[in-house]
């Protein structure tokens, strides 16, 4: 079944989410924002409107735009809600239970020629695939962070993907204005098997005492052109989900190289996750980001 994707849902309105239903409505399709949480429902709305509005001091769209896609984009707590859509892109929490209990209340209420899609950065497409009625037409779509600047998008199908879904996914990045790179499905695909390692090593670094947060920051920005330094970079993405896609790497291919730094588990268990908590390896509770270390 070849379907014309025109109404989108997207599941969770946090960073991610909000920043999927941002570009979606700013490229003409109709967009359905749900989250259980009606708070964070309505702090995802106020960030999109912020953040078009942004664009239109920036020149970058008209305020005609800006109006047009707010009157395209709906949101609520209720997951009927999407019964009729095209395409459903779950941005939920990087937990692969959670995205599998998602499913499983999803499934039984779309049309039966409706797409499923998962901005996972790490977890396998074909395992989540398998947990649906639809595994034919489940893909990966990921996205990267923020969702409104970045241009890539990673594509990757699970073992039962079919061909139309893949050419019918491929063609909806394009429509969004983003670049496609296909990765297999592999854990952590392509940019997180890289990037994260990276971080990942770089707290290490720090826990070691080779240098500090400031110090290696600073070190990787000026010595090798970083735009911020993976200590920063690890706050900006969420300590628990680095940790996250490390705990994937490290069980899914079997390696000690991708072992998880302690000193990363504990900033998690401190509750410590970065910007989202006002705390991580910075503390950015004052008017300036001060090192926590």
């Amino acid at each position: 079944m070849v379907v014309e994707i025109k109404k989108i849902g997207v599941i969770g309105s946090g960073q991610m989410g909000s920043g999927i239903a941002h570009v979606c409505a700013l490229s003409g399709f109709e967009v359905i924002l749900s989250d259980l949480s009606l708070d964070r429902i309505e702090s995802g709305l106020a960030s999109i409107n912020g953040n078009l509005a942004r664009q239109v001091q920036k020149g970058q769209i008209t305020e005609e735009q800006r109006s047009e896609a707010l009157s395209r984009l709906s949101a609520g707590g209720d997951i009927d809600l999407l019964a009729d859509v095209d395409l459903v892109i779950e941005s939920a929490v990087e937990n692969e239970q959670v995205k599998k209990k998602i499913f499983a209340q999803l499934c039984p209420i779309l049309k039966p020629e409706a797409m499923l899609a998962t901005n996972t950065s790490s977890i396998s497409i074909t395992r989540l695939a398998a947990t649906t009625d639809r595994p034919e037409r489940f893909i990966g779509i990921h996205f990267m962070n923020p969702v409104p600047i970045m241009e890539l998008v990673e594509l990757v199908r699970g073992i039962a993907t079919e061909d139309e879904t893949f050419e019918a996914a491929k063609g909806f990045v394009k429509t969004i204005n983003k670049t496609v790179a296909v990765a297999e499905d592999f854990p952590a695909f392509m940019v997180n098997r890289i990037l994260l390692p990276m971080i990942n090593e770089a707290i290490y670094t720090l826990y070691e005492g080779v240098g500090s947060v400031e110090s290696i920051d600073t070190a990787m920005r000026l010595g090798a052109n970083h735009p911020m330094g993976p200590l920063q970079l690890a706050d900006f993405i969420g300590l628990d989900t680095c940790l996250s896609i490390m705990q994937v790497l490290y069980e899914g291919l079997a390696d000690s190289k991708y072992r998880p730094c302690p000193l990363l588990v504990k900033y998690v268990e401190a509750g410590w996750l970065g910007r989202k908590t006002q705390r991580g390896f910075y503390d950015y509770r004052g008017d300036e980001p001060v090192p926590t270390r």
